[in-house]
């Protein structure tokens, strides 16, 4: 039997943190992938009620749709990793933190970040999860 590990993820226990991106909302993407804006059309891995639409957080995958860049990425389904969001969300330790913008990274089915450089800071929930956008990013908060 083989492994049915992904190489692109880090299997980490996550601690649950305030979502602050639903469906229908709005990400800057902040990599050099050629999407500029993306909208959440699902949150993969999540499990709700009935009805009740999905929610995101800092660190989880998107299923997202590129709304603005470049004409060949525009109207694309991709996946995409949640790196900021607007929303307050409290750490284990006790801070607490914020972005100014809702931001996020197209990735592969596999985990592996399309783009190869990431532009302003990313939060570290999503960095211990996927170690490849810690490597290309410039500032972990």
């Amino acid at each position: 039997m083989g492994s049915r590990r992904k190489s692109g993820r880090k299997k980490v226990v996550k601690s649950r943190t305030s979502y602050g991106l639903c469906n229908g909302s709005k990400l800057n993407i902040v990599d050099n992938s050629g999407a500029k804006i993306a909208k959440i059309i699902g949150v993969d891995h999540i499990k709700t009620r009935q009805r009740r639409l999905p929610k995101a957080t800092v660190g989880d995958v998107c299923t997202v749709t590129i709304k603005k860049g470049k004409p060949e990425l525009r109207g694309n389904i991709l996946k995409c990793v949640v790196v900021r969001q607007k929303k307050i969300y409290r750490r284990i330790d006790g801070s607490r933190l914020c972005f100014e913008d809702n931001a996020g990274v197209i990735i592969s089915k596999e985990g592996e970040p399309k783009g190869t450089e990431i532009r302003g800071p990313i939060a570290r929930e999503a960095a211990e999860t996927f170690p490849r956008l810690a490597s290309i990013s410039s500032l972990i908060v």
